[in-house]
């Protein structure tokens, strides 16, 4: 019979492959690599999910690997920006096409037609407009409707971006630095084509490693990709079977760490859009669910969170007005003594990072939200 595993097991196990159960020596583009990227709908959180991660890390070095192009801001997993590294960046997207056509073809109001509209000639058209000079996805839109003026331009810069693999250019990005998006292709700026048919099975054995363990549901709500099934499948051999306690079969790596679940966590803020809460159907695992619907917003944008015990207890906020930073943090419940020296401890750390240039900071604990 296969073995059981708790919620706490599970805890322990995924933070353990999140790098959150210790800070990591690992370096960054491993890290990066580790971690099959970092979710960056806007440019800050990767360096604050790499800060909470890695010994020592400084926002310099991962500014340094996108100013070099051995990391790039790209649409990839679940049609959201992550920061990769150039070699995932060439592997994943191709891998992740389906996701891109489907989504291109579900949208009545965004999709250009494609039945009547050669998409051949589209992609062709953006992909030399895209290599003369990187363009806003506004001035895509308006120069593709120069050759097709009885579409839409926002639908055709819409399409481009869903058949080609688009990255975001510096300085958007760049810690401290700000710019619109500014888009060119992944194979002009990194100088080495996507990878042809590119399997993803190896990409799945990934995904365990940095998340598991998981159901193959839980990969395709991780990567957006369906029918996923028949990979996990395929892979049995080389994954072990265990059982949660709702009866659910999960998979892993045989030699995967899965930590004793009463291993110390120490406290841990995340940034928004972290994958930690965004790469399983079942988020019990590091949220609990009477918390669940404090973190729910109209638009499915994830708020920026911290974790007591390995588990989601509070969000946090920086603002900043006339060089002033404040950092608040929101409890969800009370905290004890212990708790609340630790939470204040890490925040102030976290204040250091995202308010380096403020003329001062301030740091609130707020009362609990529950």
């Amino acid at each position: 019979m296969a073995e059981r595993l708790g919620t706490r097991a599970l805890n322990r196990a995924l933070l353990d492959r999140q790098l959150l159960l210790r800070r990591s020596a690992m370096s960054v583009p491993d890290a990066i690599e580790h971690l099959i990227g970092l979710q960056s709908q806007a440019p800050n959180p990767p360096y604050i999910g790499l800060w909470t991660r890695l010994v020592g890390f400084q926002p310099d070095q991962l500014a340094e690997l996108i100013s070099q192009r051995k990391a790039v801001r790209i649409a990839l997993m679940r049609g959201t920006v992550h920061l990769v590294s150039a070699r995932d960046c060439l592997l994943l997207r191709p891998l992740l096409q389906p996701l891109y056509d489907r989504t291109l073809h579900a949208n009545p109001n965004l999709a250009p037609g494609s039945d009547d509209l050669d998409m051949d000639t589209l992609v062709a058209e953006a992909t030399k407009l895209l290599t003369e000079r990187p363009r806003t996805p506004k001035e895509i839109g308006a120069l593709l409707g120069e050759r097709w003026p009885d579409r839409d331009a926002a639908a055709l810069a819409y399409a481009a971006r869903n058949r080609l693999a688009l990255v975001q250019v510096p300085p958007r990005g760049l810690w401290g630095r700000s710019g619109q998006t500014t888009l060119t292709t992944a194979e002009h700026w990194l100088d080495r084509p996507l990878v042809t048919d590119p399997e993803p099975d190896e990409v799945v054995l990934r995904y365990f490693r940095a998340f598991g363990p998981a159901t193959a549901k839980d990969v395709q709500v991780w990567s957006g990709l369906v029918k996923l099934g028949e990979v996990v499948n395929r892979l049995r051999p080389r994954l072990r079977a265990y059982i949660d306690d709702q009866g659910r079969e999960l998979l892993d790596l045989p030699d995967a760490p899965r930590p004793d679940q009463d291993e110390p966590v120490p406290v841990r803020f995340l940034p928004e859009y972290d994958n930690l809460l965004r790469s399983h159907v079942e988020r019990s695992r590091v949220l609990p669910p009477e918390y669940k619907p404090l973190l729910a917003t109209k638009n499915d944008s994830p708020m920026p969170t911290f974790l007591v015990d390995g588990f989601v207890r509070g969000t946090w906020r920086l603002t900043t007005e006339r060089g002033r930073a404040t950092l608040r943090v929101v409890p969800f419940a009370a905290l004890g003594g212990a708790d609340t020296a630790a939470v204040t401890a890490e925040a102030e750390r976290l204040l250091e990072l995202v308010a380096d240039g403020a003329a001062s900071r301030d740091l609130r604990i707020d009362r609990p939200s529950g």
